[in-house]
């Protein structure tokens, strides 16, 4: 349960081999590839190149179409699918099958054909739905729309406000010349549609009157015919525009039986990406290739049998400490422990050659958790959605996989806790009983179950309780970075610092146990002015270190200490609010009533709770716990793979 031990690789192979090792490699499973540092051993010289990104590009260029073609089908052809509806489970044999590999991409082809022509033609019916927008107001004009008056005649058609009375500007018309005129053709609720026609000689002074009226030219360029002519021939085409989705729609749902196989060939495609993508680290020359990455100690053999199988030259090597910021990190713990890579991916991973904090976490995670949310009733609902979530659809994303099982985890912690304070949902079980049994005085009096204590009622000992475990997890803190700093060779610093720490609390807590307060804070003054100025030249800066010291680890402490007053704090206040909406429904006097307003509050709280409760208690690990001895800034290991997002290779 650590950090994975990393040996870094580096290769050397023929060209034509090329294709086939990357593919072993990533049936493997195991090797990070990299592109070769400059100051690394390896090869040099003019003639190295990197390989040609076309593969990439095809590669990238395949899983698009792929992914497209599957939004088309979920888009035109959806299929009911259950909320906790597992992956389809496929072999290897299926999935890797080049045949149906081939029929997959053929088949998403041709539903990308046939939803680019449905767009086309969607495209097209709404720009000739535009222009029959544009033509309606002119329907009852008996006037082609290309018009070209001849001889002393010039008609224009336009549009005025409908706002604007049509004898305002019909009188403007005739203020300049009787030989103008002004028809109206339609109107809206904005526009009126207008046809003016005037001697050609009368026209700048008529169009001016008419601009007094905001007239609008409008012109109806490379349109033949009459309005009502263009409308029914737009009429056909959106017909025919109409048939030609329906046959698109037709020609996607044919394929909808691919639908499956586009699946696994989408999966394969990310797969065939990730290769790609690590063959752009590669070196290359005319006849051979250059690989450089990190792989598992634990997986060598199984490299060793993989590479065996091909003509090439290859080592591994421990990384130095100077190579640790380089080297990618992969956590490896078990059951009870994995669920906790969901908080360090979160925070950060732990840096390479420093301590796997999720062994050390995952106790007081649960626990505080637990105790925040202590309820038998809602322990019980996140144990069966765990276990429901875990058994129906195999959670394989790097955020479900981990939380669903660490939700299960908490689950049984929170029942515990709820068992101790006899909590289930809240105080429901001595109402409903109080109701069945008409009494409202003592709801607990026929109550079976014995609460160990009550948040409620003995709040300072809960209280008391959080502050010992917060002291607890800080003092485990407090030795992991002991060990880490002695580990170093720096003895003297782990017992001045937290070495002294651990006696002046040790003597604090005997002190007050044995009554014994004033000598055993005068030998804690004694420890800390002879340990708190390690490390300090001169006198001048001995005393100003052994002042500093003091302030910042006696505010430090008590401010992290106290922290952990919050799983007091959300426990009290998740058994009130319970307890609130309970008490609300047992008001009612009816049995019925009270269930459902007992649930609806309820319900509400669990679902606070659920989040606060995890905000709290990763806030405690970051700060108060990860900050004793936790260093950040790990690399996480990427494989070349063969995770799948869509199927399950069985």
């Amino acid at each position: 349960m650590a950090i994975v031990k990393m040996k870094g690789l580096r290769l050397a192979a023929m060209r034509r081999d090329r294709e086939d090792l990357l593919r072993d490699l990533q049936h493997m499973g195991g090797v990070q590839v990299e592109q070769p540092a400059p100051d690394r051993e390896g090869p040099q010289g003019p003639g190295l190149c990197q390989p040609d990104p076309a593969g990439l590009a095809r590669a990238q260029e395949r899983h698009t179409e792929l992914d497209r073609a599957m939004t088309a089908l979920k888009s035109r052809v959806p299929v009911k699918s259950g909320l906790l509806k597992a992956r389809p489970a496929v072999s290897r044999e299926v999935f890797f099958s080049d045949e149906q590999y081939e029929a997959a991409a053929a088949a998403a082809r041709e539903i990308n054909a046939a939803e680019r022509d449905a767009k086309a033609a969607q495209a097209q019916r709404g720009k000739l739905l535009s222009q029959k927008a544009s033509l309606a107001p002119w329907l009852s004009l008996d006037l082609p729309l290309d018009y070209e008056p001849k001889g002393e005649l010039r008609v224009q058609l336009g549009t005025l406000p409908a706002a604007l009375p049509l004898s305002q500007a019909e009188g403007a018309l005739q203020a300049v010349s009787e030989l103008a005129q002004l028809t109206q053709a339609g109107e809206d609720r904005e526009l009126r549609y207008c046809v003016f026609s005037c001697h050609r000689d009368v026209l700048e002074q008529a169009s001016e009157a008419l601009r007094g009226c905001n007239w609008n030219r409008v012109s109806f360029r490379e349109w033949t015919g009459t309005a009502l002519e263009n409308d029914r021939r737009i009429d056909k085409e959106l017909l025919a525009l109409e048939a030609e989705e329906k046959s698109c729609q037709s020609r996607i749902e044919a394929q909808a039986g691919a639908r499956e196989g586009i699946l696994r060939a989408l999966d394969r495609a990310a797969m065939d990406v990730q290769r790609e993508q690590a063959k752009t680290n590669l070196l290359d020359t005319e006849s051979t290739f250059w690989l450089e990455g990190w792989f598992p100690a634990k997986q060598e053999e199984q490299l060793k049998q993989v590479l065996g199988k091909y003509a090439c030259a290859w080592e591994s090597w421990d990384p130095a400490p100077g190579d640790y910021p380089n080297v990618p990190v992969q956590l490896d713990n078990g059951a009870l422990v994995r669920p906790m890579n969901m908080v360090t991916d979160m925070y950060s991973l732990p840096a390479y050659g420093s301590v796997d904090p999720n062994p050390l976490m995952a106790p007081f995670f649960i626990l505080f958790y637990g105790m925040m949310m202590a309820d038998m009733g809602y322990g019980l609902l996140m144990m069966i959605a765990s276990w429901v979530v875990v058994k129906k659809t195999r959670p394989n994303g790097a955020t479900m996989r981990y939380m669903m099982p660490l939700l299960g985890l908490c689950g049984v912690s929170t029942f515990i806790w709820g068992a101790l304070t006899a909590g289930f949902f809240g105080d429901f079980i001595p109402q409903l009983l109080g109701i069945l049994n008409h009494t409202s005085s003592d709801v607990y009096a026929n109550y079976p179950w014995p609460a160990l204590f009550s948040p409620l009622d003995d709040a300072l000992a809960v209280l008391m309780g959080s502050l010992a475990l917060g002291v607890l997890q800080i003092f485990t803190g407090m030795a992991v970075s002991m060990v880490k700093q002695i580990k170093r060779g720096e003895t003297m610093a782990a017992l001045c610092n937290e070495g002294a720490w651990f006696l002046v609390f040790i003597l604090a807590g005997a002190g007050f146990a044995a009554g014994q307060v004033q000598i055993c804070l005068i030998a804690a003054l004694v420890v800390l002015v002879l340990t708190q100025g390690y490390g300090k030249k001169g006198i001048v800066g001995k005393i100003m270190g052994i002042f500093g010291s003091l302030y910042n680890n006696i505010t430090g402490y008590f401010s992290d200490i106290m922290s952990y007053s919050r799983l007091m704090a959300l426990m009290l206040a998740g058994a009130v609010v319970a307890q609130v909406f309970n008490k609300l429904g047992a008001i009612t006097g009816n049995v019925v009533a009270f269930v459902i307003i007992a649930m609806i509050g309820n319900a509400l709280n669990f679902a606070l709770n659920l989040l606060g409760c995890f905000v709290h208690d990763m806030r405690l690990q970051c700060l108060e716990f990860f900050g004793r001895f936790y260093e950040d800034g790990g690399k996480p290991f990427r494989p070349m793979n063969t995770e799948t997002k869509n199927v399950d290779i069985v």
